[in-house]
Formats: structure tokens, sequence, C-alpha cells
């Protein structure tokens, strides 16, 4: 099917963790016949499968994936190189499709496609060394009273367990004066393409017993046995995320099995807190439920044609 007369279009497809974006997202890609680019921050890294929920093979067999399994736990990949790729990619892309799917729960990334991000000034050397010596002696805590003091907005909605995001927002604080937050709001480019944003949502009850499910699936596909095997890469930026951090806890020593398992769920949930807060903030999606999948396409279709 082709759609001759629809200007460029992203359809944006995101929402919390275990929601059900990837079975949606194949699904909008087989009726719009087009590809899909991810916007997860964690399924760029080919070393990083079971903690990161890719699509299986049948799943990336259904549909054209772009961005999964990219890079390297070894590469430096940030969010403005993330936004010239895929700028990239689509210019490519128009070339066959009058419409492209972007999907994933990060929503820094997807804004960086949509929305553009502003320019941060380098940071002095001085002003980083400074930082990470305070986080070698007093730990994770400090820096989230820190961040949580001069940006709380992005506190919010960041992964509290990251450090490397932390420090990098603490960084640019400290530097600038200006919250971390306030470059990434300040101003929204024109885009060449036009963007339909929807968000997924379930009962807080069923995404929580999803969450917790899938959780309990990674462990009997081998997630101990994947940590245990990047453990001494635990350092790496890309591994500083749920569903890896509880499993290296485990490994040091700091609490059993057992602990391990309720501080993956317990910091999923958590994780798909702040993703809804994110998403809720920007008017422009429409919120669905992933059944009412006709609905949604129908929806599509509408904002295509209007």
């Amino acid at each position: 099917m082709s759609y001759p007369k629809i200007y460029p279009t992203v359809v944006v497809l995101a929402g919390p963790t275990a929601v059900g974006k990837t079975e949606l997202a194949i699904k909008l890609a087989n009726e719009f016949n087009t590809e899909i680019i991810s916007a997860d921050s964690r399924q760029f890294f080919k070393e990083m499968n079971i903690g990161t929920a890719k699509p299986s093979a049948q799943e990336l067999s259904l549909a054209r994936h772009h961005l999964i399994d990219s890079h390297s736990i070894f590469d430096s990949y940030d969010v403005k190189q993330f936004e010239k790729d895929v700028l990239l990619l689509l210019e490519q892309l128009f070339i066959k499709y009058p419409v492209v799917i972007l999907t994933g729960g990060s929503g820094l990334y997807i804004d960086a496609v949509c929305k553009g991000f502003d320019e941060i000034p380098d940071i002095s050397s001085s002003v980083r060394a400074d930082i990470i010596d305070s986080y070698e002696k007093y730990g994770i805590t400090w820096l989230q009273t820190e961040v949580k003091q001069l940006d709380p907005n992005y506190f919010e909605v960041v992964d509290q367990k990251n450090p490397q995001r932390l420090m990098r927002a603490l960084e640019v604080c400290r530097a600038t004066g200006q919250a971390y937050s306030s470059f990434r709001n300040k101003k929204s480019v024109e885009r060449t393409f036009k963007i339909i944003k929807i968000a997924l949502e379930r009962d807080r009850e069923e995404l929580y017993s999803r969450i917790d499910h899938r959780m309990d699936r990674m462990l009997e596909q081998g997630l101990l046995e994947e940590a245990q095997q990047l453990y001494p890469y635990k350092e790496l930026n890309a591994l500083q995320t749920v569903g890896y951090t509880e499993i290296f806890g485990f490994l040091d020593g700091e609490y059993d099995l057992e602990e391990a398992t309720r501080l993956l769920k317990r910091n999923s949930r958590r994780y798909a807190k702040r993703q809804l807060t994110w998403f809720r903030r920007d008017e422009a999606y429409q919120w669905f439920n992933p059944s009412q999948e006709q609905e949604i396409i129908r929806w599509v279709r509408h904002q295509l044609n209007g």
C-alpha cells in the first residue's frame, strides 16, 4: 500500500517499559508498509540482550528495525550523536517510505529527534574532575541529592541509579549556572517532516504485573549469566542501568539473589513511573491502551490525511 500524497511523517510510539510497544510498532510498520527506528537507549548495544528486552529474532524478522545492535558498550554514543544518526537515516528512509515508525521508552532520545537538543557549552576538566572525586568519596546518594537540589525537573525523570547521567547533569548545572533540563527545553527546532505522537498506557496494576513477569522471564532466559559475562565492564556508562546494576550488586556480594530479584522488579517499576511522567508532560501525545490497535491505526490514518 502506498501513500503518494502523504507528507514525510514520523509516527512516534512511546510508553513505559513492558507496556507493549514492540508488538504494536511491528503491526504499525506492516500496516503502513514501512520500517522501525529504535529509540531505546540500551538496545543500541549488541552485548546487552536479555536485560534490555530487545525484540526477538522472530519479531525482528517481521519488520526491519534500525539502531538495534548498532553499537558496542565500548563505543562512546550519546543523545547528540543519536539525533544526527536518526536525521540522516530518516532522509534515506523517506526516499522510499512516506511514513517511518520511531519507537522506544527513552524520552530524551525521542525529544532529540522531535525537538532538537540545544548545544551545551564545553565543561572544564576541573569541574568534571571535582564531581568525579566527590562521587568516589560520597557515593551515588550524594549525586542524587545534588541533582535533585539543582535540577528537580530532570531528577524526577532521569534514571536515578545511573551515576553517569547524574554526573553529566551536575557538571552542566555547576559549569553554566543553569539547570541541565533547560538545555533540553529552551527551544524546538523546525523539522522537515511531520510528527505524530502516540503514547501507550495500561492500568497501573496491570503494567506492574507485566514488569514483574518480564523480570522473572529475563532471569529464566539467563540474565544472571549475561550479567556475569558483562561484570568486568560494569563501570561502563552503557551498563549503568536498571536490569544490570541490580545483578552486579548480587555479584559483588551486597545481597542474595532473592533481594536482587526484588530490586530488579522495584527499580523497573520506578523506571516505568518516571517514563510516564516524562511523556505526560508533552501534550502532543495521544494516549491509547495497546489493546486499541484498530483505533490507533484509524487515528494515525486520520492524522496522515489531515
